[in-house]
């Protein structure tokens, strides 16, 4: 059987060439289908777009061999659970269903070549295109039974309907009729979901009851306005739910209705024969793998196959298919969405010259601009989207540290991504701008926000009061004693601190640079542990922070450690080797970074994406990846300042004991703050360390 269906694609090679071009719209039922598929197969044969798709032909193919297989490979006892839990999710899903709600959808009929034609009666009955020999945008119900459909070449187009008339886009025509319509909707359901300029959702339950007719008395009734508004003809589908409104409203079409009753069987009957391409969200690839590899072609195979799906698909993937073989859909008025991104693209015959490119770019990033502020929008994720002669696509992204929406700003950036993309040849530029400054879906942004910038410049001033050189991006070997002051890090809380020494296994010449963190060891055990440990030339300090101590005499270092239970000190000596300490972890604009546990590494994944955010940065911005990584390690440091202000356990202590003796002067005694118990501030931190960056 497979061979000879082989030797019939051997003879006629159009019959497996599939593509958007060949699927039925509306108005196509009477096509032959295989002249269209042959007229595309011969036009599009040897150019890039049909190399293109046989590459996107071979892989879904090979993507079906891979899932074949690994259906045959799954077990009766994998089987058998797998149905168990389809079969616990259908139950659980059909406890969802909500039958009270009466949706209509209204899509309206060859809308682009309607308005010409009611602009150019001329055109009425004849076979007419909105678009050009490039590309369509659509095509009236003349020009459909020839095949014509939009998405299509012109040239394609005119193969199949020589007599067609090509009509140029005016989309501010197009608007105004779209605005005209909206107007219509409104007096049925002022919260209605426009999909496109074309088509929208209504939820009439409420304007059902209130007038107490039926949803399709509704539809008739709001076609009829439409028509006598705009002069223009609309087709509508009624149903429980919105995902069989639209299936429905496609039954009729052109100018006609189709109603499906809120009763359950009658929407499994209308769900079982029908063909899983009708649904929206399955398109060719989708619909090629369940029939490839499970052999699905009508919704209710779904149900059957239901322990496949949940065995080779992901579990919103399983659910979304389950959902539609029982009919269920969105029921309840979505809350109001708020735009995420926005983009401008275009398209063009193909080239690589560069001047010619960034001239298109140019005009992409003002309409991309005048179109932001239009809507009073700024953004720092900035995209460029590109296609190449070969079909190619390609997105490279980046995010900025500060918001733009000027043509300049825009500009400037998508100058950088695409000039790391040439030479290239290419026939699509966009561009698409999101993570915008206000989300009005939420919390706005907090305009007294610091940020790491604010911190390190507001302490630049501290400087001149600091004696220490020591970098925050160098090795450990740099941190160095400076007039008799040394710098300590602190790599569990990023507090920086400074430490006097006379004779540098003398505690008593130990202080605490902030008094707000000391307090007096009342306790006589305490201190009387504490003058052990200083005639053990010690130091000590809490269990989370350590005290570097350069003794000259001495080629080690000594890293003192107090816990905070019992004050019980570790010596653990530290090879001050340059060789070795050149290879311990720092914090650099490589994006290393330490936490309290382990060190958590920036990496930038093919050289290209965040490994910690995902967030995309070409090798050649050296200065944006490093405020990027000055925004990880800000980000990192507020959590792990607002984990420890949330925590329960003994704030950080240093114990300073009131009476030293010793060779010393007698140094006054640190009374307990009023600040006791809390935390260096993340900005006190950075006035204090700047230097360091």
């Amino acid at each position: 059987m497979e061979e000879s269906e082989t030797a019939s694609n051997n003879q006629r090679p159009w019959q497996s060439y599939h593509t958007v071009y060949t699927n039925a719209k509306a108005g196509m039922d009477g096509v032959d289908k295989e002249k269209v598929q042959r007229v595309v197969y011969e036009m599009s044969k040897g150019s890039k777009y049909f190399e293109n798709e046989e590459r996107k032909e071979a892989f879904i193919l090979k993507k079906i061999e891979y899932m074949r297989a690994q259906a045959a490979r799954l077990s009766a006892a994998g089987l058998s659970h797998y149905q168990k839990v389809a079969d616990k999710r259908i139950l659980e899903l059909e406890a969802t269903r909500e039958l009270s709600r009466i949706w209509l959808h209204v899509d309206m009929d060859a809308f682009y070549a309607a308005v010409e034609t009611l602009s150019n009666p001329s055109l009425r009955g004849k076979p007419m295109a909105v678009g050009s020999m490039s590309m369509i945008s659509t095509a009236n119900y003349e020009a459909r039974k020839f095949g014509v459909r939009a998405a299509m070449p012109g040239f394609i187009a005119r193969k199949l309907c020589p007599e067609l008339i090509f009509v140029p886009t005016d989309f501010k025509k197009y608007t105004y009729y779209s605005d005209l319509t909206r107007k219509v909707f409104r007096n049925y359901d002022p919260n209605f979901m426009a999909a496109s300029l074309d088509e929208a959702y209504l939820d009439i339950t409420e304007v059902c009851k209130e007038r107490g007719i039926t949803g399709g008395e509704i539809a008739e009734e709001l076609r009829s306005r439409v028509y006598k508004e705009t002069g223009l003809t609309c087709s509508a589908g009624v149903a429980p739910n919105r995902l069989l409104a639209k299936v429905c409203s496609d039954i009729n079409k052109p100018n006609g209705q189709f109603i499906l009753p809120n009763d359950r069987m009658a929407v499994m009957t209308f769900i079982s024969s029908l063909p899983i391409r009708k649904i929206g969200g399955i398109g060719k690839v989708t619909e090629n793998i369940l029939r490839g590899v499970f052999g699905i072609n009508t919704c209710e195979e779904m149900l059957r196959k239901g322990s496949f799906l949940c065995a080779l698909f992901s579990h919103s993937t399983a659910d979304f298919f389950l959902s539609v073989g029982l009919g269920l859909g969105g029921t309840e008025s979505p809350e109001a969405r708020f735009r995420k991104s926005i983009s401008s693209e275009r398209t063009f015959s193909a080239t690589q010259d560069a001047a010619l490119l960034y001239q298109k770019l140019a005009d992409i990033a003002e309409m991309l601009s005048a179109d932001m502020q239009k809507e009073g929008l700024s953004g720092r994720t900035l995209t460029l989207k590109l296609k190449t002669a070969s079909f190619e696509v390609r997105t490279r992204a980046m995010t900025l540290q500060k918001y733009i929406c000027s043509s300049d700003d825009i500009l400037k950036y998508a100058s950088k991504l695409l000039k790391a993309e040439l030479p290239i040849s290419l026939r699509l530029i966009g561009l698409r701008v999101s993570h915008f400054n206000e989300d009005k879906g939420s919390v706005a942004v907090d305009p007294t926000q610091k940020t790491l910038t604010t911190f390190l410049l507001s302490g630049n001033a501290s400087r001149k009061t600091v004696d220490v050189q020591s970098s925050l991006g160098s090795d450990v070997s740099d941190l160095h004693v400076m007039n008799e002051r040394e710098t300590v890090l602190s790599l569990d809380s990023y507090e920086t601190c400074h430490y006097e020494f006379g004779d540098p296994f003398e505690i008593n010449h130990l202080t605490d640079i902030d008094e707000s963190n000391c307090i007096s060891c009342e306790n006589a055990l305490e201190t009387e542990k504490i003058r052990e440990l200083s005639s053990n030339k010690t130091a000590a300090m809490v269990k989370t922070a350590d005290v570097v101590v350069h003794n000259p005499k001495s080629p080690k270092r000594e890293v003192l450690r107090v816990s905070e239970e019992d004050c019980y000190v570790q010596r653990e000596p530290v090879d001050i080797n340059p060789d070795r300490l050149n290879k311990e972890p720092s914090i650099s604009g490589n994006g290393n970074f330490f936490s309290s546990d382990q060190m958590i590494q920036l990496s930038w994944v093919d050289d290209y994406k965040c490994s910690l955010c995902g967030a995309e940065l070409p090798s050649g911005f050296v200065e944006e990846r490093q405020e990027h990584s000055d925004f990880h390690l800000a980000e990192r440091l507020q959590r792990e300042e607002s984990a420890t202000d949330s925590s329960h356990m003994m704030p950080r202590q240093r114990f300073v004991p009131k009476d030293y003796g010793g060779s010393q002067s007698r140094r006054k005694k640190h009374k307990s703050s009023a600040k006791q118990g809390r935390h260096l501030p993340i900005d006190s931190f950075f006035v204090k360390s700047s230097q360091n960056f």
